[in-house]
């Protein structure tokens, strides 16, 4: 495993659709693991492949709901139902430092291919739903400031933290 460079806003590379994957192979695990281990030692909660540079329909993300929270793979994803709308305040690792709120469902279902190419559905909700969106949206080209209704003060956020 290998830990994999995040590519920040204005890398042409976050502007791209992915292609799926079609190869269930060994250098798709490592994908997975270098994606895993990157994710872990970033302290973020979700990692698309092509914040890493690689234009394949992977992503990786954190439940949180679960206790002890489990890594997630999550292999081409599509969000096949959402309910409910909740304005929350996101970040994300290739926009460091910037926070703004947006619209996202507080419950979402996801159908997704596991390392081995078998499908599987998975449900989440709060900041998982919202991790489904936020992640399936970087296969797709797109970053949540394209979603941002109002941006947040970086220092608000710190404040509000250490109350």
């Amino acid at each position: 495993m290998a830990l994999r460079k995040i590519l920040t806003k204005g890398d042409e590379q976050l502007a791209k659709h992915c292609r799926p994957v079609e190869k269930f192979d060994d250098r798709l695990h490592m994908l997975i693991d270098d994606m895993r281990e990157t994710l872990e030692n970033s302290g973020g909660v979700g990692l698309a492949a092509p914040q890493i540079g690689i234009l394949r329909r992977v992503v990786v993300l954190l439940d949180i709901n679960k206790d002890p929270e489990e890594m997630v793979e999550l292999v081409n994803p599509e969000v096949i139902e959402q309910r409910g709308s909740e304005r929350v305040v996101e970040g994300c690792l290739s926009v460091p430092g910037v926070y703004g709120y947006v619209t996202r469902p507080t419950w979402a279902k996801i159908r997704a291919q596991d390392r081995f190419g078998n499908w599987f559905e998975r449900e989440g909700e709060g900041v998982v739903a919202q991790c489904f969106c936020h992640e399936t949206e970087h296969l797709d080209g797109h970053l949540f400031i394209e979603k941002v209704e109002e941006y947040v003060d970086v220092e608000q956020m710190q404040d509000g933290e250490e109350e």
